[in-house]
């Protein structure tokens, strides 16, 4: 049975392997994206069949009214997915309150809004809420403070929604991935200053193929924390 999920980050890294994954088994596809011609770059990616929904993380306004309209359009969803993030470092004694706010508004802010307002169609379907956290979100780094910090927010919330929803049904997955080969790490790693090898780090596949045995999971269980790490090189 064709199912429907909301994935969001859908334009690269994890969210594009996910979703892809999840298109070519005939799934639905419901993306928020940033902009008109974001939209036309996922679809062109993914198929014409889906849907993309302008609504930038960063605008918590636009992120509301996107919500809106995919409840409006959307009385079932099987799962949503929240694999959109960004990272800037810095260390607390020069982090800029802009860039603070940024990340807090996109990783922790805007999937509580998206979560809110797409309980009733998740609660229908009986969905899962998938987290897609980071190692950040367990243990903080030098100059990770605002990340980390959003990201530890993020399994809090995660906590809380699934005591919360335990009783409609809706199971609350937190999956920490390791540093991971995708467009935002190679920009990490020029904001280290470090060189930037993709083989050194486990692929955007490998965890699309872990987020989609969660999603997948039979209905008698539910994985709560996940953590995935690349695996140790051999000496």
């Amino acid at each position: 049975m064709t199912r429907t999920h909301v994935v969001t980050g859908a334009g690269a890294g994890i969210g594009l392997q996910l979703a892809r994954r999840l298109s070519d088994r005939g799934d639905t596809l419901v993306l928020p994206v940033r902009s008109a011609e974001r939209a036309a770059e996922v679809l062109a990616e993914l198929g014409e069949r889906h849907h993309a929904v302008v609504a930038d993380l960063g605008d918590l306004e636009q992120v509301a009214a996107g919500a809106a309209r995919i409840a409006s359009q959307f009385d079932h969803l099987d799962s949503l997915v929240h694999c959109a993030g960004v990272v800037d470092l810095a260390p607390v004694a020069t982090q800029g309150v802009e860039a603070w706010q940024h990340q807090i508004d996109v990783n922790l802010t805007a999937p509580v809004v998206l979560t809110r307002d797409l309980l009733p169609a998740l609660r229908a379907a009986r969905g899962t809420v998938l987290f897609v956290n980071s190692t950040s979100g367990i243990v903080a780094n030098p100059h990770w403070g605002a990340y980390a910090a959003s990201k530890h927010g993020l399994r809090g919330l995660a906590d809380a929604l699934r005591a919360e929803e335990a009783p409609h049904g809706v199971r609350v997955t937190s999956v920490h991935p390791s540093r991971t080969a995708t467009p935002m790490q190679e920009r990490v790693h020029a904001q280290e200053e470090r060189s930037y090898r993709a083989e050194e780090w486990m692929s955007a596949d490998t965890v699309a193929a872990t987020l989609l045995h969660v999603l997948d999971l039979p209905s008698d269980a539910t994985i709560t924390d996940l953590t995935i790490r690349t695996s140790p090189s051999p000496s």
